[in-house]
């Protein structure tokens, strides 16, 4: 594994954990796209630290169980705002 990408890796990993970031998000702020983020936590971390791997996968296993919350959060408030706008 080249240098960059194992720095991208571990910089990917600790921003997830820091900001309980989602891949979305992580993605936006690495200008990567949401693929080379998954591909990154769950095929490469794994090979490079273990111990970070488990913290990452928690994160993003409570991200995906809110995922339908925030969903619906978002709906919400695209139609109240549409609302008070007529």
């Amino acid at each position: 594994m080249q240098d960059y990408i194992r720095q991208r890796v571990l910089e990917i990993s600790r921003h997830i954990i820091e900001n309980g970031a989602t891949v979305r998000q992580t993605a936006a702020k690495f200008g990567v796209s949401k693929s080379t983020v998954h591909k990154d936590v769950t095929e490469r971390l794994p090979r490079i630290n273990k111990e970070l791997t488990e913290k990452v996968r928690n994160i993003l296993d409570k991200n995906k169980a809110e995922r339908h919350l925030r969903g619906g959060e978002a709906t919400r408030k695209k139609y109240r705002e549409e609302n008070e706008e007529s």
